[in-house]
């Protein structure tokens, strides 16, 4: 059973969730902008690894686009963990100052460990193996989903919305591949329940409508 935390954060009102197993405590996309957000999710994720014997975090993110990794140096630092995403978007994460500067974003960026999340999966002792990872490029060429097929809920990064999609105008977006990932994740379930990267909560069968 999941225990899902949702936080919403930073300038572009990001979700970042925080997701409670037996064993675990994964952290989907740190968004964490401000002081003060990280301070919040500081204090839940201490409490929530207080519960676990033993407990793994691990910190993913659905793609490389800035306002999904605000946090991820902070997070990086906090928990001595790398960041876990598609290979495709590493690139683009390693040049975050390139983001910032498209966005007009008055930051400098710093840069934080990060890790191919598929290669990691192929690894049997992987402490993040307890979901399918689906590649749903579009957005970016590295766009993922997170599907705990047993729970019947997807992580959907900026891939599906409620009563939307990610753009696809930015650099590495591409519409008709996105469309491609929309077909393959209207195949899943119609109840299952979809985490999106903005917005709120809504089920596949809703968007398939």
């Amino acid at each position: 059973m999941l225990e899902i935390k949702r936080f919403i954060f930073g300038p572009f009102e990001t979700n970042c969730y925080v997701v409670t197993t037996d064993e675990q405590v994964l952290l989907i996309d740190p968004a964490c902008s401000y002081e003060y957000e990280q301070q919040q999710l500081l204090d839940y994720i201490e409490n929530q690894k207080s519960k676990i014997p033993n407990p793994k975090l691990s910190l993913i993110a659905t793609h490389g686009h800035l306002d999904h990794l605000w946090g991820a140096k902070w997070a990086c630092d906090q928990w001595q963990t790398a960041v876990y995403m598609h290979a495709a978007d590493i690139p683009m994460a390693q040049a975050m100052q390139q983001q910032y500067d498209l966005f007009g974003v008055r930051r400098k960026a710093e840069s934080f460990p990060i890790e191919n999340l598929k290669s990691e999966l192929s690894h049997q002792q992987s402490p993040i193996s307890n979901f399918q990872l689906l590649e749903t490029p579009g957005h970016t060429p590295g766009s993922v989903c997170l599907y705990f097929e047993e729970d019947k809920v997807l992580f959907s990064g900026d891939s599906l919305f409620q009563m939307g999609y990610g753009r696809t105008d930015l650099p590495g977006g591409n519409y008709f591949q996105l469309i491609d990932s929309l077909e393959r994740l209207f195949a899943l379930p119609s109840d299952v329940q979809v985490y999106p990267g903005h917005g709120e909560m809504t089920t596949i069968g809703a968007e398939k409508r």
